[in-house]
């Protein structure tokens, strides 16, 4: 595939078949020089429908996604290869892994399901985030550096304790120079931010990294908003859970899970 030519305004350039190269808008918040997680889980299913896109229709959908975060992520080339673990008409499991510098840093695992009309049975409990325009926008980068965080925009629900947060994301950055992207890696590319909307401790002073993210959806989410209603838990031994109902604009789609490691800063 022929490699497409420089764009600031995304967040991955394309540099080979399987190659993709971070630009600056994909800067880590912890780390600068690392990318943040976000921008590279999008990417990682705009892969997995790259590589659907390569084979017959099955009409089967994104329904979960696993990442495990392996490592340090670099702020550098990465290749990303996909591969069909359990294939199936009706349910399918695929494999993709991310590797830099001839490392392993993500590993993913993706559940489709067959598509069938259950429009007449549809419904939530979960109770619909107000829209965008009703949230205040927020400058995150106030609290965290990273070009990722900066190149965002942030509406958050003004007051709510520690750890709890209601929050719309979205970005006017590409997610790789010159391609479309479906609606659902758009979406998941803005998913992993709900760490850092919902601050249970001042980043200042504690680290709490994700060390994974999971992704169920109970349906395909549009739009250009993600929303994040998110709760950050830290328990007495080194672990946090971060978990957020993940709506659009039409409503709740699914939910999201991430581990944390909690440690204090020096200094903090």
């Amino acid at each position: 595939m022929t490699a497409r030519t420089t764009s600031p305004e995304s967040y991955y350039q394309r540099t080979g078949e399987r190659r993709f190269k971070p630009t600056a808008h994909a800067g880590g918040a912890w780390s600068t020089d690392e990318q943040h997680f976000s921008p590279l889980a999008g990417l990682v299913v705009h892969a997995i429908d790259g590589y659907l896109a390569g084979r017959p229709a099955t009409g089967l959908a994104l329904a979960r996604i696993s990442y495990d975060i392996l490592g340090r992520i670099a702020l550098d080339e990465c290749e990303i290869t996909v591969e069909t673990v359990r294939p199936g008409r009706t349910v399918e499991l695929l494999e993709a892994v991310v590797v830099i510098a001839d490392r392993p840093v993500v590993r993913a695992r993706a559940w489709l399901l067959a598509s069938l009309d259950t429009a007449a049975v549809a419904d939530s409990p979960e109770e619909r985030l107000a829209p965008p325009e009703e949230f205040t926008p927020w400058a995150m980068t106030d609290l965290w550096d990273g070009g990722y965080v900066s190149s965002i925009e942030v509406r958050r629900r003004e007051s709510a304790p520690a750890g709890r947060a209601a929050a719309w994301i979205s970005s006017p950055v590409e997610l790789v120079a010159g391609e479309p992207s479906s609606a659902t890696a758009s979406f998941l590319a803005l998913v992993d931010t709900a760490n850092g909307i919902a601050v249970q401790q001042p980043p200042t002073a504690w680290m709490y990294p994700n060390m994974d993210l999971t992704v169920h959806l109970h349906r395909r989410p549009e739009g250009r908003w993600t929303g994040l209603d998110t709760t950050v838990s830290f328990g007495p031994a080194g672990h946090g859970l971060t978990s957020t109902v993940l709506h659009d604009a039409a409503g709740p789609v699914g939910r999201a899970e991430q581990i944390l490691t909690v440690r204090p800063l020096a200094g903090g």
